[in-house]
């Protein structure tokens, strides 16, 4: 196991309100979007199977596992044996754990990592329901995994390791518990280009999963430094074009002092779906 993570820091400061913002999603359900807005859809089940997610895998989880926070379907790229061990990084509500657990089966063994109490309380209530007993939750922040080292055959993640703000700690992590060999499917945003600086910190906060995202070379350069290799972009799309037709007026506004129009903003932020594998000691 990693050592403790100080708790003092900017950094830190930022995880406590994501922390926060999350657990409070849980207890009212919506989703990553301002309460005020559709920007995600009409309603959870709505976003996720326009983000690619199976109607027959979401009728089949319990009400309430589905709470609209991905950016993408990650789990269909992942190719999911029976009796492998998988990790969700950033578990939620237990939505991809729990259509894992089906393709794993009950010899396999699912592990769901969240850091908000709040969540892990929701996650295990709809493994319950689900009768999900081989699927457990586990408190801890992505960046010092509750996982032993090279014991797990796949990793999954939708939309949370761009809320990290030490991105390069959390593959570490990752490539320190897959076996060699192991691989990884992640959905998450990423930036090609910079956003206007002035309505930067708006769009930010409108779009709350887009938090913390970073450049896309950047974060393909972590991944690689951190040993995780054959990386492959599965999908890639405009993730504010998603939300284009229902930017809020303060938006808009800033963006017709400056000349700007919504076209400005297309392209810039990205909802990517890729693979990796963890590198098998020569």
């Amino acid at each position: 196991m990693t050592d403790q993570i100080k708790t003092s820091t900017p950094a830190e400061q930022i995880v406590a309100t994501v922390r926060d913002n999350y657990g409070k999603i849980a207890e009212g359900g919506g989703s990553c979007c301002p309460p005020t807005t559709n920007c995600c859809g009409s309603t959870p089940e709505g976003l996720s199977t326009g983000l690619g997610y199976k109607a027959v895998d979401l009728d089949l989880l319990p009400e309430g596992a589905d709470l609209g926070l991905g950016c993408g379907a990650p789990l269909e790229h992942l190719k999911l044996q029976p009796g492998e061990t998988v990790v969700d990084l950033g578990s939620g509500a237990g939505i991809d754990a729990l259509i894992a657990a089906r393709d794993v089966g009950p010899e396999g063994h699912v592990i769901g990592i969240d850091m908000t109490p709040e969540m892990l309380a929701k996650a295990r209530s709809n493994a319950t329901a689900a009768g999900a007993d081989h699927v457990e939750f586990r408190e801890g922040r992505l960046e010092a995994l509750p996982v032993d080292d090279g014991s797990v055959d796949a990793i999954t993640s939708n939309c949370v390791i761009n809320l990290v703000p030490d991105k390069s700690k959390v593959f570490s992590e990752i490539a320190r518990v897959l076996k060699p060999g192991g691989r990884l499917v992640v959905s998450d945003v990423m930036l090609d280009g910079e956003l206007p600086e002035v309505i930067t910190q708006d769009v930010m906060a409108y779009v709350g999963c887009v938090s913390g995202a970073i450049q896309r070379e950047d974060y393909l350069r972590m991944l690689t430094e951190a040993g995780l290799g054959d990386i492959e972009i599965a999908k890639d799309v405009d993730f504010l074009a998603t939300v284009a037709d229902s930017l809020p007026k303060e938006i808009n506004s800033a963006m017709k002092e400056l000349g700007l129009e919504s076209k400005d903003l297309e392209g810039v932020v990205r909802s990517i779906t890729y693979r990796a594998r963890k590198r098998a000691r020569s």
